[in-house]
């Protein structure tokens, strides 16, 4: 069978040092040159994820907390494992991925730590769960074909099906409506099903929830932490994107994702800084907190 996009995105290989891996970046998971951030999280996971299933038997990140030290390019990375505690249960473990620089130097991205276990392996009942909201249905809602210029102009959206929630997703049509809330259904492209890797990636995988205060730039991801809390049912994950606090050049992004069957199956924050891109970028009109926009100036 031929891999899926995403899985041949995140792969690792060992070259028999157990706490070194190399993959390849590859530039349909960019954004404007960037490497996206969710992809090196689902990366280095799946490192550390080798590592410890065969060491433990712990195959799935409950949690992975993701410092972003400096942008990744396309092109090979090499990731350092190490594993820092195990118990019966679960086990934690760290990970750095490192890329050569023009010159040769080698330069860290991210490191992340995460704690690995088993989601499947607990009985417990589940006490208390935030349901998923009312959304109309994914071919209600506006897909890729309705979206802005800037979102075309990343490779990172062709390799997803996006269907946005009209009642929330005004900035499409240049008229935010300044909740700081964004809601979307989500699947990979190429029908690839969920599972618990693919949706540490898709955590962050969504446009920057400040477009709907009417901000439109890059958000870099600075921290990022994302809990898993089950495996997702085959079809359709259903997402909500807020935001509370934005100030100082820096916002809280906070996502929640539910599976077809209404289960919450992750949930993460991260800490971004808000850059306004120059007024000469392609196919952006810069805008204001009160969502008016400016006509871009030559360069």
């Amino acid at each position: 069978m031929t891999a899926s996009e995403f899985d041949s995105g995140i792969a690792v290989v060992s070259d028999g040092d157990p706490s070194m891996w190399h993959g390849l970046l590859d530039d349909g998971w960019g954004i404007h040159g960037a490497i996206n951030g969710g992809i090196l999280m689902a990366m280095g996971a799946n490192a550390l994820r080798q590592m410890l299933t065969e060491a433990r038997g712990h195959p799935d990140p409950l949690a992975f907390s993701a410092y972003f030290l400096s942008a990744a390019g396309p092109g090979p990375v090499t990731l350092l494992t190490e594993q820092l505690r195990s118990g019966r249960t679960m086990t934690t473990a760290q990970v750095s991925i490192t890329q050569r620089t023009k010159d040769g130097r080698r330069e860290e991205k991210m490191r992340a730590i995460g704690t690995f276990g088993n989601v499947k392996s607990s009985d417990l009942p589940v006490l208390r769960e935030e349901p998923a909201p009312p959304m109309p249905p994914p071919q209600e809602c506006i897909g890729r074909d309705n979206a802005p210029e800037i979102l075309l102009h990343t490779n990172l959206m062709s390799r997803i099906d996006l269907r946005f929630d009209e009642a929330s997703i005004g900035w499409l049509q240049g008229k935010p409506s300044q909740q700081g809330r964004m809601m979307a259904w989500h699947k990979l492209a190429d029908g690839r099903q969920p599972d618990v890797l693919s949706l540490l990636w898709a955590l962050d995988s969504l446009p920057p929830v400040a477009h709907d205060l009417g901000l439109v730039g890059w958000t870099p991801t600075l921290e990022f932490t994302a809990h898993i809390r089950a495996h997702p049912a085959p079809g359709w994950l259903q997402f909500v994107l807020t935001t509370q606090n934005v100030s100082g050049g820096l916002m809280e992004e906070d996502a929640k994702i539910w599976d077809s069957t209404g289960r919450l199956v992750a949930l993460s924050r991260q800490l971004c800084a808000w850059r306004q891109p120059p007024p000469s970028t392609p196919g952006l009109a810069p805008q204001t907190a009160t969502g008016a926009t400016s006509q871009p100036q030559p360069a």
